[in-house]
């Protein structure tokens, strides 16, 4: 990792300016947290205690109706008349009952209303239970200094729906001439009225519960029925001593798993207390989400950093990253790639002294070929003045004569073909010739040869003639012809064929030249060796030019030179199936 990030500068700077962005990302990250926590806490708080008011202020409602309800019904003037009497009277009891129920019927929390007489035994009431479970709810006449108005708690009863849990009112009735108890008004509010909508005001996203407790401690009402009727003592121990003092407020009880937030909230007309609870793993579902919501921010904001670092970094260094590929990767048979500076700072600089460099450095390499050049030439020079054609012409004309004459009519031959094919081999200098002048240079060489190995091959020519006239480069059939000759035919035990085939190319305008024979042909490996030796054109060691393949590798890169790399030689063979020797040149109307 150490050596990968030291060995370039790009990495080094992009690694070292992201870190020091990165950092205060995190730290910020984390003190964003922080304190979104702590505001997720207090906004959960206050919208707890909007929640709590809004349920205070429907309760107080209730409970208000309620008592003017029953202040209403304690005043009444045939209520009073009823219970006066000291014996019932089905016909006003049945007209009291009447209005009641309507009364009743209005309002979908009160559960029952109630009139026990104290004169005579008859009770007047708008629901039917079968059973009640609150042995509290006997209402004997009782003395005045002890009649006085109450709420009970909570308590079960059945009717014709079932189960029903209710919170009832209960007052005196006293006549309104001379205040003396007359019988008990009983108004009970139906508990599930009460507590209904207490979940979709969403305490604590869902998670809290909400509870209205007594004045005694007792459970009045609760979103968990299973609750109702017990102490809240008894099923949150300290809770009590949290929420008494009177007012309203918030605090933390518990620990761990079971830590909570409570919020209470009391009602003033009759002492109960709303307290609502919310558990602290809604606190660390929140934060989660705030935490997953800050580290994708800065993880984003990192990766943006990272890319703008990495952008900026990249442009400032891809110019010295150009440069040391150039200097990377020097090719001596090549100039210097030129390096082109966009900019005018130390870089740039730098780049113009490198293209100074190349330039020097291609300039000398010029110089060096130019000399060799004309070391070759010299040589070159020196050699053709050594051969005078006309004085070799001479010379071979007059053996010719004397072989003639001394009716030698197989040196004769061979003299005048060996004169021909080195008259048409110097060429006056050129370096092309027409097709027909090239396949008459191959005559004269079959010529000699056929003489010095005699029966041994015999050669076709597949020559298109309107290509005859077309000029070529000289001297390219020759080594070819000579290589199948000595490499294909002759270790052959039989008599062997070549064949050279000149054909015209309509599609790309191409002269195909195909040189063809059926010797022994060569072994995978050493075809292979074959063609490496003639791509490395110029590189063979001397070893390797003694083992054969010198004509070859001199046609090729005298195509290369001449026609360019499109028209190199290609190779295939095969033992017992002879040996393919091929190349195109594009057509020439004359000479270059």
């Amino acid at each position: 990792m150490a050596r990968w990030l030291t060995s370039s500068l790009q990495r080094k700077l992009s690694v070292v300016v992201t870190a020091s962005m990165i950092v205060p990302l995190l730290a910020l990250g984390l003190f964003a947290f922080l304190i979104s926590s702590r505001i997720t806490e207090q906004k959960t708080k206050l919208s707890g205690m909007d929640t709590l008011k809004q349920v205070e202020a429907n309760l107080r409602y209730m409970l208000q109706d309620a008592e003017n309800l029953s202040i209403f019904l304690i005043g009444e003037r045939d209520i009073q008349q009823y219970l006066s009497h000291n014996e019932d009277h089905e016909l006003d009891r049945v007209d009291i009952l009447g209005r009641m129920t309507n009364l009743a019927a209005s309002k979908k929390y009160i559960a029952n209303i109630a009139i026990y007489p104290s004169r005579f035994d008859a009770t007047l009431s708008t629901a039917t239970w079968y059973e009640s479970n609150n042995s509290s709810l006997s209402y004997p006449p009782v003395p005045s200094g002890e009649a006085v108005k109450k709420w009970t708690g909570v308590y079960p009863v059945q009717n014709y729906a079932g189960i029903q849990n209710v919170i009832t009112l209960v007052r005196p009735i006293r006549s309104i001439h001379d205040y003396r108890p007359i019988g008990w008004l009983a108004i009970s509010l139906d508990e599930k009225a009460i507590s209904k909508g207490w979940a979709a005001l969403g305490l604590g996203r869902g998670q809290g519960r909400l509870e209205l407790i007594g004045s005694s401690g007792e459970i009045l009402s609760s979103m968990d029925k299973s609750r109702l009727g017990l102490k809240l003592e008894q099923v949150e121990p300290g809770v009590t001593t949290l929420i008494q003092g009177g007012g309203n407020g918030t605090t933390t009880y518990g620990s761990g798993e079971d830590k909570r937030t409570l919020l209470y909230y009391p009602e003033e007309l009759t002492g109960w207390t709303l307290v609502g609870t919310v558990p602290y793993d809604q606190y660390k579902s929140e934060n989660r989400y705030i935490l997953i919501l800050t580290g994708c921010a800065v993880a984003m904001s990192a990766v943006i950093s990272a890319g703008l670092v990495w952008f900026t970094v990249r442009r400032v260094t891809r110019p010295l990253r150009v440069l040391t590929r150039h200097l990377s990767r020097i090719d001596p048979e090549r100039p210097l790639p030129l390096f082109r500076s966009e900019s005018d700072d130390e870089i740039g600089r730098l780049g113009e002294s490198y293209n100074l460099l190349g330039a020097h450095i291609q300039l000398l390499k010029e110089e060096v070929i130019r000399g060799e050049a004309r070391k070759k030439e010299a040589d070159l020079r020196v050699l053709q003045a050594q051969i005078n054609p006309h004085f070799l012409y001479n010379t071979l004309s007059s053996i010719h004569w004397i072989a003639l004459m001394s009716e030698e009519k197989r040196i004769a031959d061979m003299v005048e073909g060996l004169s021909d094919f080195l008259r048409i081999s110097l060429n006056n200098g050129q370096d092309y010739c027409p097709v027909e002048q090239e396949i008459a240079h191959i005559r004269h060489y079959v010529r000699v040869q056929s003489i010095r190995f005699p029966d041994q091959f015999v050669l076709h020519y597949i020559v298109d003639p309107a290509l005859e006239q077309l000029m070529m480069l000289k001297l390219l059939l020759q080594p070819l012809v000579e290589n199948a000759m000595i490499h294909g035919i002759q270790p052959k035990a039989a008599m062997g064929t070549i064949t050279i085939m000149i054909r015209k190319d309509p599609e790309n305008e191409q002269m195909n030249v195909l040189v063809l024979d059926d010797g022994v042909g060569m072994e995978p490996s050493k075809l292979e060796q074959l063609r490496i030796s003639i791509v490395q054109t110029g590189k063979q060691t001397e070893k390797q030019l003694t083992q054969g393949g010198y004509g070859l590798c001199n046609v090729n890169e005298r195509l290369l030179l001449h026609y360019g790399p499109e028209a190199q030689l290609e190779v295939d063979s095969r033992v017992g199936g002879g040996t393919r020797i091929s190349f195109s040149i594009p057509i020439l109307e004359g000479a270059p």
